[in-house]
């Protein structure tokens, strides 16, 4: 079997706000094959600022390995790795157009063999995947109007919608949204009395709302510098929250260092860390007591299987980073079946979204809090026709190195 072409494609977002940094614009890859067998991946860069260069380089790196077996995923990851220069650099759009490949590959590899990617990562391992609600702070729904909570009841109020759905676990950020007061909101420390007592205050509303059998994941987007992230999980700690997620950014590990020491909270990152190289630190440092790798920003599902085996030797759990389409999301499903120190799966406020559920051919959705593992093969998930006749596609094949 050899790779015969591979089309980078921009889905139809139906976001309006397409110049904004919550713009919605997944991309994904179709690595297709001489045997007539195609695979889908997805770059992470669905949100925020950087598709265009992520398909960008998907183009790029599809240059250097058309030709190649997509069964020997090893070689091909080894190939873009040390022989397209930056491969060797790394980064967030290096590491998301190499994870967008490696996903596909495993789908090809799946399909080609009859079996799900999880029996290719080592069997199942867990089936009923537990699972959370995610970024409640923008409301919760298919269907919402308001989508950004101002006033404690408003969290208490979003909590209980979740809990009713049969979540027993959400993550909020309380601190992205400015309070009502007309006051400064700076949230990088030394933080004003106000804005802390506006997080806690949004907290508290939910553990009182949620009860004691609620788990709460606070989450800061690395938007927090060392000192302001260590004030607020010192006022939050005895609300018991499960764990906390980006209190900085993860560019300097020392930061994280520090507020490992000062507080007894779970620290959990991995969105922005690439690669067993940039975990390395983190695990060797005990740092995360959960590890969030991005299948389709890490380097892949190959490379996302090391990174959790890592994750075990360090007694590190795993919660797999899902914000993209349905494509990222299946992708998750399968690796998390596989692992034995998986935690708890990620179903984010915008897995909810009608336009982005219709891309694909199966909406796979959670029961009373649960995820079943699919079991067809490869990703057991591929975009529908409409969509993919909507999609913006570019192809790189053999002679041919760019076609719309």
């Amino acid at each position: 079997m050899k790779i015969t072409s591979i089309d980078a494609l921009q889905l139809p977002s139906g976001n309006k706000g397409a110049t904004t940094r919550g713009a919605w614009s997944p991309v994904l890859v179709r690595v297709n094959t001489d045997e007539g067998i195609c695979g889908w991946g997805e770059a992470g860069l669905a949100y925020g600022k950087g598709w265009r260069a992520g398909r960008g380089m998907i183009q790029d790196f599809a240059e250097q390995i058309i030709g190649m077996n997509p069964m020997n995923t090893e070689e091909v990851w080894e190939t873009i790795f040390r022989k397209t220069f930056w491969g060797m650099g790394g980064g967030t759009v290096v590491s998301a157009a190499m994870s967008a490949i490696d996903i596909a590959l495993l789908d090809i590899k799946g399909k080609a063999l009859g079996v799900p990617i999880y029996q290719l990562l080592g069997g199942k391992t867990n089936d009923n995947l537990r699972t959370y609600a995610s970024q409640v702070q923008f409301n919760w729904g298919s269907d919402i109007t308001k989508q950004e909570l101002v006033e404690p009841e408003e969290y208490a109020d979003v909590t209980l919608r979740a809990m009713e759905e049969g979540y027993d676990c959400v993550k909020v950020d309380p601190i992205i949204v400015p309070d009502s007061s007309g006051k400064s909101w700076n949230i990088r420390g030394p933080l004003q009395n106000h804005v802390i007592k506006t997080v806690y205050d949004r907290v508290a509303a939910m553990r009182e709302a949620g009860g004691e059998d609620l788990d709460i994941i606070i989450e800061m987007h690395s938007n927090t510098d060392t000192m302001a992230a260590i004030q607020i999980a010192q006022v939050l700690e005895p609300l018991r929250i499960f764990y906390y997620e980006e209190p900085a950014h993860p560019l300097n590990v020392e930061n994280f260092t520090e507020i490992k020491k000062k507080t007894s909270i779970p620290i959990a990152s991995g969105e922005r860390i690439y690669t067993r190289q940039g975990f390395r630190q983190f695990f060797e440092k005990r740092l995360l007591d959960v590890a969030q790798p991005d299948l389709c920003l890490c380097g892949g599902l190959s490379e996302a299987k090391k990174i959790c085996d890592m994750a075990w030797l360090y007694d590190s759990n795993v919660q797999i980073h899902v914000c993209g389409s349905p494509i990222s999301k299946a992708a998750a499903l399968q690796i998390e079946a596989a692992i034995p120190n998986f935690l708890i799966h990620e179903h984010h406020q915008r897995a909810l979204n009608p336009v982005n559920r219709s891309t694909c051919k199966y909406d796979y959705q959670p029961e009373n809090g649960t995820y079943k593992v699919p079991d067809l093969p490869g990703l057991g998930q591929e975009p529908t026709e409409d969509c993919i006749a909507k999609a913006d596609i570019v192809t790189v094949a053999a002679g041919m190195k760019y076609m719309k």
